[in-house]
């Protein structure tokens, strides 16, 4: 499989990303802005598979130029994406009424448009039987349990549930499926820095490894779906 995951350098991506690439039938190219963290991520997948398929790519799916990572993909994946994890993302914990349009408009751009550009650019590399996954959040999820402090945050996952759906719609004549995942928390340092002190009872390879999995077998049984996956009932 030819996979693209975004968020790649740290968290649920990082480990996602570390599960799989243990298998060689996958070539993976692994998106992050930061390129110490991919660096490091790099060296610990070696040091698991030294055959392993994985590209590291320092890139803004927000704000680059998509020409250069369109012209590398088709250079390393032969121009096919079976399957893309957008999993990036930002979290902000502040009360509604301290909440500015710029930190609402920030939320936005990192949690649903990068979504939107990088699977715009994408799409016409994807061929049938493709899986795109969102990575959402019960913070957006219809009828759950909301936590204050995350309107701007849980607003612009709710925008990725609905833009899921649609999608899926879309597609169904080209045979790509698409999904998402309303993640509950994961022990991750966005959400240790977003909730100092809170220990979530899930570690972030454990989610990491749901996503990896569901990301190769979830289109077989599910498509326009957003899934909570949380140990808590919304």
């Amino acid at each position: 499989m030819n996979i693209i995951i975004t968020g790649a350098s740290s968290g649920v991506g990082f480990e996602a990303v570390l599960d799989m690439i243990l298998s060689n039938e996958h070539q993976i190219i692994a998106l992050a802005r930061s390129e110490d963290k991919l660096r490091r991520l790099f060296e610990i997948a070696k040091g698991l598979n030294p055959d392993c398929r994985l590209y590291p790519v320092a890139f803004d799916i927000v704000n680059d130029d998509y020409a250069g990572l369109l012209q590398f993909i088709q250079t390393n994946f032969d121009n096919k994406v079976d399957i893309l994890i957008n999993n990036a993302g930002a979290l902000v914990n502040m009360p509604f009424a301290e909440t500015d349009e710029t930190d609402f408009v920030e939320m936005l751009k990192s949690n649903f448009l990068g979504h939107v550009r990088i699977t715009q650019n994408l799409l016409p590399l994807m061929p049938p039987n493709a899986h795109i996954v969102n990575i959402g959040s019960m913070g957006g999820f219809q009828g759950s349990v909301k936590f204050p402090g995350l309107s701007a945050y849980s607003a612009s996952k709710a925008a990725l549930h609905a833009l899921t759906e649609c999608m899926a719609q879309e597609l169904t004549d080209r045979q790509i499926k698409v999904n998402c995942l309303a993640l509950g928390s994961a022990q991750t340092e966005m959400l240790e820095k977003a909730f100092p002190g809170y220990e979530s009872p899930v570690l972030a390879f454990e989610m990491g490894k749901y996503i990896a999995d569901f990301a190769l077998t979830g289109h077989k049984f599910f498509n326009g779906k957003v899934l909570p996956v949380a140990l808590t009932t919304p």
